[in-house]
């Protein structure tokens, strides 16, 4: 299942990280659908009815669009169906927060959509699973490894506790070679910040019964865990691994339904690694949700080749224009109140709000 994502960058950064070559070969940013961007807020910890970036196709919303042309819209996570009669979208019965691939065919609520074509990819810094234990769940953040650099860079001390997700942790990239930027050197156009990862989703658009604007909505599909994943949990994302296979999701055109589901696999292509409990109240929103703890130590753990790429992401890439979702203050504005309340705040909170932090220059 798919019960917790984070999604921190910017809207500006969500587009140049998702940008996409057309048919012509040619590096395109998707924009945003109008008065979306405004509607996304970045999160460290974000839960089902909030608003999430999505990828899809240009002509959900303009028929003469270009065929290959992507779209960024926000939507609300959990499915609302076009045919659903109440007024009030909360009182849906059920859950469609996730959808099985293997009952996509069998449950309306989905049929409708997929044969419609409406298909779309979420996007995410990661997700976040939690592993059922004696007495509680210790949680877990999943995503892509960030592979930029050599095998040369790979660390013995890497923060994954985990045995079984070694190799593929030793995959993530020094700090000192990741940038929030687009590429200056090589192919224009190419973003080398975070890796995002992009999950296989259906939407609907829901109109009120009584009239108002259109909700869209959408449903992470979820396939059986890979592998490497599931000592956590059983069910995982369909993930979308690389342009192609994003490109073809997305093409309801050319690649028909049953074609399109053929890409819902199991992929040992994620990393994980265990973070603090604090990411179970969906309140909680800091940098914090995304640490990596050591499992066998009380302590705060040495900060590593892994860790600190991440860390460094969450620092370096915190243009002021990115608000906090729940005060709606830019990281230079809580940086001030971060000073006052030294004392009361945490290890890692200090280091990323720090007296010599600098914000990232474009």
């Amino acid at each position: 299942m798919c019960g917790r994502t984070a999604c921190t960058l910017a809207p500006d950064e969500v587009s140049r990280a998702c940008s996409y070559r057309s048919r012509g070969g040619q590096r395109r940013q998707p924009r945003w659908r109008e008065g979306d961007a405004d509607k996304y807020r970045p999160s460290y910890n974000k839960s089902p009815q909030s608003m999430s970036p999505v990828l899809l196709s240009h002509r959900h919303f303009d028929k003469t669009a270009p065929v290959d042309e992507c779209v960024l819209a926000s939507m609300r996570w959990g499915l609302v169906p076009a045919w659903f009669k109440e007024n009030d979208p909360s009182k849906m019965k059920y859950s469609t927060n996730n959808c099985r691939s293997e009952n996509i065919l069998e449950k309306k609520t989905y049929k409708d959509p997929l044969i419609k074509g409406q298909r779309c990819v979420i996007l995410a810094d990661g997700f976040y699973e939690w592993r059922r234990q004696e007495k509680d769940k210790q949680p877990f953040f999943i995503y892509f490894p960030q592979t930029k650099g050599t095998s040369e860079e790979k660390t013995e001390d890497d923060p994954m506790t985990s045995t079984r997700n070694k190799e593929n942790s030793e995959t993530a990239c020094p700090p000192e070679l990741a940038s929030p930027d687009l590429t200056q050197g090589g192919e224009p156009g190419e973003w080398t910040g975070w890796k995002l990862l992009t999950m296989a989703g259906l939407f609907d658009c829901w109109t009120p019964p009584g009239g108002g604007e259109p909700l869209y909505t959408y449903s992470v599909i979820t396939v059986n865990a890979s592998k490497n994943l599931e000592s956590i949990h059983d069910r995982m994302p369909a993930v979308l691994d690389g342009e192609e296979e994003v490109r073809r999701w997305l093409d309801f055109g050319d690649v028909k339904s049953l074609d399109a589901l053929k890409l819902l696999q199991s992929k040992n292509s994620l990393t994980f690694h265990p973070v603090s409990s604090l990411v179970n109240n969906s309140r909680n929103n800091s940098p914090e949700c995304l640490q990596p703890v050591d499992l066998n130590s009380k302590k705060e753990p040495k900060p590593t080749a892994s860790s600190k790429m991440m860390m460094s992401w969450l620092k370096s890439s915190a243009p002021s224009k990115r608000k906090d979702p729940d005060t709606g203050e830019s990281p230079e504005e809580k940086e001030i109140k971060a000073e006052a309340q030294s004392k009361s705040a945490g290890g890692l909170q200090q280091w990323l709000q720090g007296a010599n932090k600098k914000p990232r220059t474009k």
